[in-house]
C-alpha cells in the first residue's frame, strides 16, 4: 500500500516547530475561523503569513476532517509532505545514538522524542517493526520536536545493533531487569554509545539485552511495578546527558 504524499499536521506548537525547522514542504495552513481572533492562533497566523505560508479560514468540521476527528488540533492544521526520515547510516560515527525497540505506542514514542531532543540525543533510530511511523499523532505529543531530530527508520533493531558494533557503538539498554544503575554507569561509558529504550507491553528484545554492554534500570522506591515508558526513558536520557560528578 502507497503511503500518502500529503499529512496534516496539527496542535499549535506542532505547526509552529514544523514551519520553523523547514524540514518538510508546507503546502497551506487551515485556521478555525471562529476562535482565530484567539492571542495564540493570531500569533500563529502571523506567523504563517510571513513565512509565506497561505492561510484558510475554515470550519471546525473541515478541521476536525483534516486531522481525522482528533481533538487535540487546537484551532489549526498544516498541510505538509511526510516526515522526512534518513538512511541510518549517515548517523553512525555521531557520539550519541537512540534506538527505539517494541515501543508500540505512538504516545509513548512522541512523549520520549520530546525528551530525545531536550536532551540532545538528535539521532533517533526506529524499529521497522514494532514501532509506529512518525503520524500526525506522533508529532503533536512530542510538541514538534520530532522536526529537530534525525529520525532512520530502514532495519530491524537487531540489525541496528550489528551495525552500532560493526562501528565500535557500547550498546546500552534500559530494562527493568537492569543490574545496574543508570546513574551509577556513565563514568564508564564511551565515546560512542546507541541506548536502547523498549516499551511496556514488550521491552527491549533478547537479542540486544544478551548483547549489551551495559543493561540499566532505574532506581524506585515505590510499590508499584515500573515507570511508564516514556517517563523510564525520559529520566535514563537526562542521567546520561548529565556530566558525571568529579
Amino acid at each position: 500500500m502507497a503511503k500518502p504524499s500529503r499529512e496534516y499536521i496539527y496542535g499549535i506548537n506542532p505547526v509552529f516547530e514544523v514551519v520553523r525547522a523547514g524540514k518538510r514542504k508546507v503546502y497551506e495552513a487551515y485556521l478555525n475561523k471562529a476562535t482565530a481572533h484567539q492571542s495564540r492562533l493570531r500569533k500563529l497566523s502571523q506567523y504563517l503569513e510571513k513565512s509565506g505560508i497561505p492561510v484558510q479560514s475554515v470550519d471546525k468540521q473541515r478541521l476536525a476532517d483534516l486531522s481525522r476527528h482528533n481533538k487535540d488540533h487546537q484551532g489549526v492544521v498544516l498541510k505538509t509532505s511526510p516526515y522526512p526520515y534518513q538512511p541510518s547510516d549517515t548517523m553512525w560515527g555521531r557520539p550519541r545514538v537512540l534506538l527505539l525497540d517494541n515501543v508500540e505506542d505512538p504516545h509513548n514514542v512522541g512523549a520520549i522524542l520530546r525528551s530525545a531532543e531536550i536532551f540532545g540525543f538528535d539521532s533517533v533510530l526506529l524499529s521497522s517493526k514494532g514501532v509506529p511511523d512518525i503520524y500526525p499523532s506522533v508529532v503533536k505529543v512530542s510538541a514538534g520536536a520530532t522536526e529537530f531530530l534525525d529520525i532512520a527508520k530502514d532495519a530491524t533493531a537487531n540489525s541496528y545493533v550489528r551495525a552500532a558494533r560493526e562501528e565500535n557503538y557500547q550498546v546500552l539498554a534500559l530494562d527493568g531487569s537492569g543490574k545496574a544503575d543508570v546513574w551509577a554507569i556513565r563514568s564508564e561509558l564511551a565515546e560512542k554509545v546507541l541506548v536502547v529504550i523498549g516499551g511496556e507491553d514488550r521491552s527491549v528484545g533478547q537479542y540486544i539485552l544478551n548483547n549489551a554492554d551495559h543493561v540499566v534500570s532505574i532506581g524506585q522506591r515505590g510499590r508499584i511495578n515500573s515507570l511508564n515508558a516514556s517517563v523510564a526513558a525520559g529520566i535514563c536520557l537526562y542521567a546520561l546527558s548529565a556530566r558525571p560528578s568529579s
